[in-house]
């Protein structure tokens, strides 16, 4: 049997309709977009009309598109722009302990130049208290930044709610929305939010193309320095092909989000249902909140078996599962989101997350999960 990819949350693959539109750029269309000739002008033009496709579908307009290289640009750009662009005497930002490093790396550099920042906790199911956002503002706040979805447990976060609040308060409001695009509806003219980041590897679209929304009400100056390129907010030649995949992708994965939504969640049935059947309710922990979440992350505990030591075993019986995020699941460090969940050591030392993709069947979950109480039973037993 063919290897089972259960980790749909660190990448997606490339869809083919996705490689068939990026394919031009590498060979015939391969002009500079900022060069005057014909060659720059036809690569204009595919991007101008990439960006006005993406921007229909976020329900923003296109200008207020920026392209990156990815989440972790996005999420830079959004807090060092915003920061960088702050009225006199801001030198405060709110966001939460389970962020992506890509928010709290930043956030810990920030602090290093004297700004204060605020980490917010959350409870035992990853969720933060809309409360906690209201009382941590200050009269010196400049941003509030918060994941849509975490990427570890799948909680969604009560954007909506911070948003109406930080737009009480006027201060910009920040949303790393990469678990979230193609999986919840992500509507830019409703939504109260000032900027977003946005991947296309995580909905079968190229790795190193990224987007920020940035609302034309916001001021955000720029941090990479060089070209007039996207407004001049961000300089560099546009990567076209990588571009024109996640524009495609957008296109093609979008309108299947409640489709996904479904086949993920019976996925997920599934899977609990058949460990809990091989192995007993009793020994998992489900991870995350059971209701506030989305369906193709899953995250589960096995107390008495470690996370490294399973996820080992899982790959020699090809099936790729992980640890947490991505850039982080080589280390023996303990997810931070567990640790700011609160869950007890047992928990936290034996997480494994399974995320589920279009491509993966019935059959390949119950295979996996066999998999998995087999190799439970077998180290317990040791």
């Amino acid at each position: 049997m063919e290897p089972i990819y259960l980790d749909h949350a660190a990448t997606t693959p490339v869809h083919p309709d996705v490689w068939e539109a990026m394919l031009p750029f590498y060979t015939a269309n391969y002009g500079n977009p900022s060069s005057t000739h014909s060659f720059g002008r036809a690569a204009r033009t595919a991007l101008n009309r990439f960006r006005d496709g993406m921007a229909r579908a976020l329900g923003c307009l296109p200008s207020e598109l920026v392209f990156t290289s990815g989440g972790t640009e996005s999420n830079n750009m959004a807090i060092f722009g915003i920061m960088d662009g702050r009225q006199p005497g801001k030198k405060h930002v709110i966001t939460t302990m389970i962020e992506h490093h890509a928010v709290l790396h930043p956030c810990e550099h920030l602090e290093s130049l004297g700004f204060e920042v605020t980490y917010l906790p959350v409870g035992p199911s990853g969720l933060v208290q809309v409360n906690d956002v209201e009382a941590a503002i200050r009269p010196e706040t400049a941003l509030i930044s918060m994941m849509y979805v975490n990427n570890e447990v799948g909680t969604i976060q009560p954007i909506e709610q911070v948003g109406r609040l930080a737009r009480k308060h006027g201060i910009p409001f920040h949303v790393d929305a990469v678990q979230a695009l193609g999986k919840l509806p992500l509507d830019l003219a409703q939504l109260p939010v000032d900027v977003m980041s946005l991947s296309a590897h995580k909905i079968y679209g190229p790795k190193g193309a990224g987007a920020l929304y940035v609302s034309k009400h916001t001021r955000l100056l720029p941090h990479v320095f060089g070209g007039s390129q996207e407004r001049k907010r961000r300089a560099g030649t546009e990567n076209v092909a990588a571009i024109a995949g996640f524009a495609r992708a957008v296109e093609r994965i979008l309108p299947l989000r409640e489709e996904s939504y479904k086949h993920a969640s019976e996925l997920r049935h599934l899977m609990i249902a058949t460990l809990e059947k091989q192995l007993g309710s009793d020994a998992i922990v489900i991870n995350g909140d059971q209701e506030q979440c989305v369906p193709h992350i899953l995250n589960i505990s096995f107390p008495g078996i470690s996370t490294e030591t399973l996820l080992m075993n899982l790959d020699l019986a090809d099936v790729a599962a992980a640890s947490g995020s991505a850039c982080t699941s080589g280390s023996l460090e303990v997810s931070h989101v567990l640790r700011a969940m609160q869950l007890p050591e047992n928990v936290t030392h034996s997480a494994v997350r399974f995320s589920f993709g279009m491509g993966n069947s019935r059959e390949q979950i119950e295979t996996a999960a066999h998999k998995v109480a087999t190799i439970i039973q077998r180290l317990r037993t040791k």
